[in-house]
């Protein structure tokens, strides 16, 4: 399904209000962060041609009055949901309505907050965590005891991907959960279960959030000056039917479909996993994230709890995962998630993640998996 771009697009300004924050609306602070990605492109919003929105728990017409607070000046608003995957969605149509002409500048904003889609949690508090939610968790609890069934992997491997973003989440000022610590195993371990092997620290973060970023054309990216940071993949997929087919896969459909959402990324670009400097991926539990060093070609199956030991997949490693902590820490607010990735890599590429900057960052991977069985990628590269 791979196909090139018709013309170039390139990421020029990113934008985000810190994950987690309560009792702000949601478009409040999708404002902000579509204000923010405007003040980092160097442009105003008149200049932007379709604004595609990314939510799942606003209201019919909030994209709409958020596009109204940010400017009347008569462009295109398309809401655009895909469960987990909805930021990532609209960034997807905003790279595609560059890339085939539809206009040179285009906007990409998510916002919502999941505290305020469900009722009472865990802890008889008004709000939705991911802990309060038996199917995911359940799930993905599946998931994992088939994993460390087949494979050998133990619980202690899953509690160093949690800490390990966790402790990438310390350096990220938008991330919702920042400790004044180093996160250890032991602590992992040692929070409340909620449905084995996965405990409360390895369960993402489910609050509120906004996240935005702004797509262009090679003219108007030269035109703003600094680093060009190019989207040299963009993919989409669901799930694809196969003889025998079984629906299988915890909540966000089978396997495969990363699999072959990635492969389409790479022949698009012409590059290979081996050419990637850092990943983020859809890592609600941590099983996931294990899985996707082996889906997305970082390593061969079977061989992903090695990355773990070896802290490859850690900040200083080879090839960094999560590095502002991922859903696990930085948070997983729904819409604004995908866009949180981008946010995060454009920030990599450019060399300007500070404390957490992975060294000599040229080329990143974006992945978001969602529910009802959609997978998107994208690769971004410094050229």
């Amino acid at each position: 399904m791979s196909s090139t771009l018709s013309r170039r697009v390139f990421v020029v300004g990113v934008g985000m209000h810190p994950f987690g924050n309560e009792g702000i609306p949601a478009t409040d602070m999708g404002y902000v962060a579509g204000v923010a990605a405007l003040d980092d492109a160097g442009i105003d919003f008149p200049e932007v041609g379709a604004l595609y929105n990314g939510y799942i728990g606003g209201g019919i017409t909030a994209g709409v009055h958020l596009a109204k607070d940010l400017g009347l000046t008569g462009l295109p608003v398309t809401h655009v949901e895909n469960a987990s995957a909805t930021g990532s969605s609209a960034f997807g149509e905003a790279v595609h309505a560059v890339a085939g002409g539809r206009v040179d500048v285009a906007m990409a904003l998510g916002f919502d907050d999941m505290n305020r889609m469900g009722g009472l949690g865990r802890s008889g508090k008004r709000g939705l965590g991911a802990e309060d939610v038996m199917l995911p968790a359940a799930f993905f609890a599946m998931w994992a005891t088939r994993r460390m069934h087949e494979a050998g992997t133990s619980i202690e491997t899953f509690a160093a991907i949690a800490a390990k973003n966790w402790n990438h989440a310390r350096e990220n000022p938008m991330a919702q959960r920042r400790v004044d610590h180093e996160m250890t195993v032991e602590e992992i371990l040692a929070s409340t279960m909620i449905s084995y092997p996965h405990t409360s620290k390895m369960a993402c973060a489910a609050g509120g959030g906004g996240a935005a970023a702004i797509v262009a054309s090679e003219d108007v990216a030269r035109r703003l000056g600094g680093p060009m940071i190019e989207v040299v993949a963009s993919q989409q997929r669901s799930e694809t039917y196969t003889d025998g087919h079984v629906f299988l896969g915890a909540v966000i459909g089978p396997a495969q479909m990363t699999r072959d959402t990635a492969a389409d990324a790479y022949e698009q670009a012409g590059l290979g996993p081996r050419d990637l400097d850092l990943v983020q991926v859809h890592d609600a539990f941590p099983i996931e994230e294990l899985v996707y060093y082996e889906l997305l070609g970082i390593c061969g199956d079977g061989e992903g709890d090695k990355l773990v030991a070896s802290g490859e997949t850690s900040l200083g490693g080879r090839i960094p995962f999560s590095t502002d902590g991922g859903l696990t820490a930085r948070g997983h607010p729904g819409g604004p998630t995908g866009l949180a990735q981008i946010h995060e890599t454009v920030l990599q590429l450019r060399g300007g993640a500070g404390p957490r900057q992975v060294e000599g960052a040229r080329t990143g991977l974006c992945h978001m998996a969602g529910a009802g069985s959609v997978c998107v990628v994208h690769i971004l590269q410094r050229t």
